[in-house]
């Protein structure tokens, strides 16, 4: 799994938000797309393949766990390190 910094994620990407609402609700990367990772397995089809997938959690520790799940059926994805905590202590947009 390809793994980039906050800083490496493109301003237009298909950022996946794999915390739950709650967290999703209190702030997130501006323009990311909440699919929890208690809903990932029935939300698959959400996800638009054919673009490169970012995902993103608090830290980067689930959102690993839901790539690990994704790869194993076939699905690349990039795992945002830092996640969502690093987002904000990089001064990049946020949403509330």
């Amino acid at each position: 799994m390809q793994e980039v910094t906050v800083n490496q994620v493109p301003e237009d990407a298909q950022l996946i938000d794999v915390r739950e609402a709650d967290e999703y609700s209190e702030i997130r990367a501006k323009g990311a797309i909440s699919i929890p990772m208690s809903e990932i397995v029935g939300r698959v089809e959400e996800i638009d393949q054919d673009r490169d997938i970012y995902l993103i959690c608090k830290a980067g520790g689930r959102s690993r766990q839901v790539g690990e799940y994704l790869e194993q059926r076939g699905i690349d994805v990039i795992n945002v390190a830092g996640g969502t905590d690093g987002w904000i202590a990089a001064g990049l947009p946020t949403e509330q």
